[in-house]
């Protein structure tokens, strides 16, 4: 099941330093009349596409997101969208 609700609004690639280490690009999305940035993609060890969302980490290292999917069902769908819509965009480049 897609969610049409999110789309794609720019994509800007990772240096090749980045994309080394899987860091591959920076995602800026639209969520219905919210605009999320600092989303990135990456490639796993294993070779799989994975989103990363962002957050704050405290002084004691425990991590707070900013946004984040409620739960992995929505994580994946979620991934599974964009990832379509970003393979449609000439100037995606995995």
């Amino acid at each position: 099941m897609n969610d049409p609700g999110v789309r794609v609004r720019s994509w800007v690639a990772a240096s090749e330093q980045d994309v080394r280490s899987g860091l591959l690009g920076f995602v800026s999305v639209f969520y219905g009349s919210l605009i999320l940035d600092g989303i990135t993609l990456r490639r796993t060890i294993d070779g799989r596409f994975a989103l990363s969302f962002p957050a704050r980490t405290d002084r004691s290292g425990k991590r707070h997101s900013y946004i984040r999917p409620a739960d992995d069902q929505a994580r994946q769908t979620i991934e599974a969208e964009l990832l379509w819509q970003l393979g449609e965009m000439p100037e995606f480049q995995p």
